[in-house]
């Protein structure tokens, strides 16, 4: 029994996806559940799977573009693999180069052999063939198959030019998507920037005196990322404007809060969503970010990890930035920039003392938000974090 292979919908604004790699050569045999094809689409790869067992076939090459709903292959249930069906055809060859030879014998003892003879006495050559079907056989199956199982880099290789001071190499679905969208961004939206500074020496007291007990009771550990999405939960319920988007001629307001987190790896940027921050306490979003980072390294999110989110948190400080004006995530009117901590002179009650700094950067889209909400979101972010048991205590 063939049962099709086909592009499944991978979310509302996605209509088409280009094939990347063909994990499985057509002709060869799948189990239930393998991996069998890497589909790239504009916000995520995805990997398809065998719903049975059988051989594979492929209609489709590396670098196709293909749409949602398309048939790209077959898995024959019934069928064998190429190097099967290639030993059964070749088998009946052997029989008459058998039944041959025992006539050749019978005749050498009989009689001197006729010239002709000798013609029938050498084996045929091993891509003869005998009959017509057995013929049919081989260039419907293996020739065809060898063909397709060729291995196709699902990318160009770079290209040298001709001095070999440069090379060039073709962008990824999901780079072409980044840098188309980054643009949409800018020139879209009315980008504007505030900046500030957090004292995280309470964060980092909290954190350093209850680490090992928050690991050791939740089996994950307590980072950073936990106290400013609760942070900016706080300021997203007291700033509404910041949970919404625009919609032609209207605002449509979340009362939800959806946070995506950016995550930064070798194949882009990605920025997985955490549903109902509000009802999520530190360990869960401690977990989730974990899960959803992990997921990322492996190339295993989907499109569903990606869906939705109200407001974006990404931290530069992770690679050493002090400061950076973070790039929107349209339709959303808000990102916060996280940035590295550092010591840093201050004053403190007329007291120049040193503490533990981080520059924070929220960017904004000025038809939604208006500067005096945009700088007091960035304030209720600062004193939250500065005084973490606001966060406990709701105040």
């Amino acid at each position: 029994m063939k049962v099709e292979i086909k592009v499944p919908a991978m979310g509302e604004s996605i209509s088409e996806a280009t094939v990347g790699t063909l994990l499985k050569e057509s002709g060869s045999k799948v189990e239930v559940n393998d991996e069998v094809v890497e589909l790239e689409t504009e916000k995520v790869n995805q990997v398809l799977y065998a719903s049975q067992a059988g051989a594979i076939n492929w209609n489709v090459s590396p670098g196709d573009t293909v749409k949602i709903g398309q048939v790209i292959g077959t898995i024959d249930s019934e069928g064998k693999p190429a190097a099967e069906k290639k030993e059964a055809v070749q088998k009946p060859k052997e029989e008459p180069k058998k039944e041959e030879a025992k006539k050749q014998e019978i005749k050498k003892t009989e009689e001197k052999p006729a010239p002709v003879a000798k013609k029938t006495t050498t084996p045929p050559q091993k891509e003869a063939k005998f009959t017509r079907d057995q013929f049919v056989a081989e260039i419907s199956s293996d020739k065809p198959q060898a063909e397709k199982s060729k291995p196709v880099a699902p990318q160009q290789p770079p290209r040298k030019s001709e001095d070999g001071r440069e090379t060039r190499r073709k962008m990824t679905k999901i780079r072409q998507v980044i840098a188309r969208r980054l643009v949409e961004a800018q020139q879209t939206a009315a980008m504007l920037t505030t900046f500030n500074e957090i004292d995280m020496s309470e964060v980092m007291d909290l954190r350093e005196k209850y680490k090992e007990i928050f690991q050791k009771k939740h089996g994950v550990k307590l980072g950073f990322m936990s106290f400013f999405v609760k942070a900016a939960v706080e300021a997203l319920m007291d700033f509404p404007d910041f949970n919404s988007y625009i919609d032609g001629d209207e605002i449509v307001h979340r009362d939800y809060f959806d946070v995506g987190i950016a995550v930064g790896t070798d194949r882009g940027l990605f920025v997985p969503v955490l549903h109902d921050c509000d009802k999520l306490s530190f360990s869960g979003i401690e977990s989730a970010i974990e899960a959803y980072a992990k997921k990322a390294r492996e190339g295993t999110l989907s499109v569903n990890d990606l869906q939705g989110g109200g407001f974006t948190i990404t931290n530069g400080g992770v690679y050493g930035s002090l400061l950076s004006t973070p790039i929107l995530n349209p339709p959303q009117p808000g990102i916060l920039g996280m940035h590295k901590i550092m010591k840093r002179p201050v004053v403190v009650k007329d007291q120049i003392v040193i503490r533990p700094m981080m520059y924070v950067a929220l960017s904004y889209d000025h038809r939604l938000v208006d500067g005096k909400a945009a700088v007091s979101f960035l304030v209720k972010i600062k004193d939250c974090l500065e005084d973490p048991a606001r966060l406990q205590l709701d105040v």
